[in-house]
């Protein structure tokens, strides 16, 4: 039989989000119930709960940085037991059977992958997300969570830790690459954390300079404020990745001037505006612009055991429900230390 989880809904764009309830299905024989007992606010839950992106259904139930422990399990599932800690982030399924999806790239599911929240299964039921005592997912799409990391601090790695690893792995992050993270927030910082594991030269490139001394301690080795003109003259052409986490309008070309011949620059925030730069950005040192979303299940799974083996975790301040609303507005005015988790006890 279906359950009903204690939840924080939103209603309506302007709503907020008050407590509720959310019906989850019953557990199949592949579906894995889980005692959800962190969630990470991300950004993107602010965007669907205030209606400011297009398609989104009400009632809402946000969240996608899910840590939590195993409660039940169908008859025929082998990847986890009950009582293992486990997560879930931006995805729950997908096609399974396009090229992308058979390489471990669900995110790319030619058929689109489907959502934690705002999105509807293979039963034809909405999904709801994290902001919930609990929720059931395929045994496929759920992550083991390594015990060298707590579960606070996992939870914003399922989103914001592998949205920046993905990258960082993909263009090769490590020992004689000088790599910049544009942006020092929740995804940020886990970008420099990152990076710094994995032997990279580290740069931080930010509006201003108070958050200088977190970077370094985090593993930075170059901070910069974007505020200021000889920043971008004393770094033309000394880098060879470039990460961009703002959601704010930048100067692409700006940025591009700033990496070696063949660099990359590659976008992971999303700028409100279109971007536009110039083809001599790119054709004048064979610089590329690129994009990424989060990581497939496997590189996932991947990120967390070497966030686990290298003492990686994000910065976290844990909250009550009650204070959703409020981190909301913290969020956007860039008042949290680095990502702000939800007790799911208190939902």
């Amino acid at each position: 039989m279906p359950t009903i989880a204690n939840a924080y809904v939103a209603s309506s764009p302007t709503s907020g989000l008050e407590p509720g309830t959310v019906e989850r299905r019953d557990s199949g024989d592949f579906d894995v119930r889980i005692s959800i007992k962190y969630t990470g606010i991300c950004h993107s839950d602010i965007h669907a709960a205030r209606g400011e992106w297009s398609g989104i259904n009400y009632p809402l139930v946000v969240g996608h940085e899910i840590a939590g422990v195993v409660e039940a399990i169908g008859r025929k599932v082998t990847l986890h037991a009950v009582g293992d800690r486990v997560g879930v982030g931006c995805f729950v399924d997908s096609c399974r059977d396009c090229v992308n999806c058979c390489e471990g790239e669900q995110q790319y599911c030619l058929q689109g992958a489907t959502s934690t929240y705002n999105s509807f299964g293979r039963d034809g039921l909405p999904t709801a997300g994290g902001y919930s005592t609990s929720i059931v997912v395929d045994e496929n799409y759920v992550l083991s969570i390594p015990d060298g990391i707590s579960l606070q601090d996992a939870a914003p790695l399922m989103c914001a830790g592998i949205t920046m690893y993905s990258p960082l792995r993909n263009w090769r992050a490590g020992p004689r690459k000088r790599v910049a993270i544009i942006g020092m927030g929740g995804l940020g910082h886990m970008g420099v954390k990152i990076a710094a594991a994995m032997g990279a030269e580290v740069t931080v490139l930010s509006q201003s300079l108070k958050k200088q001394e977190d970077a370094l301690r985090f593993g930075a080795q170059g901070y910069y404020s974007t505020s200021e003109p000889e920043t971008f003259e004393y770094l033309k052409g000394q880098l060879d990745l470039i990460i961009s986490t703002v959601s704010a309008d930048i100067d692409v070309d700006a940025y591009l001037s700033l990496l070696a011949l063949g660099g990359t620059m590659v976008l992971v925030g999303l700028p409100s505006k279109p971007l536009s730069q110039r083809a001599w950005s790119l054709i004048a040192m064979r610089r590329n612009l690129a994009g990424s979303k989060m990581g497939g299940i496997r590189q996932t799974q991947e990120m967390l055991e070497f966030c686990a083996a290298n003492g990686l975790g994000a910065e976290v301040e844990v909250i009550r429900a009650g204070q959703i609303n409020e981190a909301f507005e913290r969020v956007l005015g860039s008042d949290v230390h680095y990502r702000f988790v939800i007790d799911a006890t208190t939902f």
